[in-house]
């Protein structure tokens, strides 16, 4: 067991915190209006920061105590995963546009299946316009937020 702190897990996880700190300003510059009574456009950014923040402290903690017990880094990248999730972002930004946001959702979700190891296409597409569209329909409908409307959501 190392009882050194490992300079790289240090940074990273001093890095998570600043991005933690980051994340929870911005949190405070979103204006709420006062007809929110509980549960305003900030309740989820602030989950996400104070989460953040915890987990980096954690891991934090964890760097300056040695970091993980009996675990080397390894540093190999699998290119060829990462050009497809790289796709499908692309995908996402170059059709969210034009074809809208269930359509863009879906090539993203192909993608990053594809990216992580799976060979069924078809099949992601079918898991990944249901869960977008369901997402879509939730956004649009229960919360009025308009996240990307395109050619099908235009049909709804």
């Amino acid at each position: 067991m190392r009882l050194h702190p490992r300079r790289g897990e240090v940074a990273v996880s001093l890095g998570l915190v600043a991005l933690a700190a980051l994340s929870i300003w911005q949190t405070t510059m979103i204006p709420v209006s006062p007809i929110y009574a509980r549960v305003g456009p900030t309740l989820f950014p602030w989950i996400a920061s104070i989460g953040l923040l915890v987990l980096s402290l954690l891991l934090l903690a964890e760097a300056l105590r040695g970091g993980f017990a009996g675990v080397e880094p390894q540093l190999s990248i699998d290119w060829h995963s990462l050009a497809w999730v790289v796709a499908g972002l692309l995908a996402n930004l170059a059709l969210i546009g034009t074809l809208g946001f269930v359509f863009a959702a879906v090539a993203t979700f192909v993608c990053v299946a594809r990216g992580f190891g799976s060979g069924h296409p078809l099949r992601d597409a079918a898991i990944g316009a249901v869960v977008s569209f369901a997402a879509y329909l939730g956004f649009d409908r229960l919360l009025g937020v308009n996240i990307g409307a395109g050619i099908l959501e235009g049909l709804v």
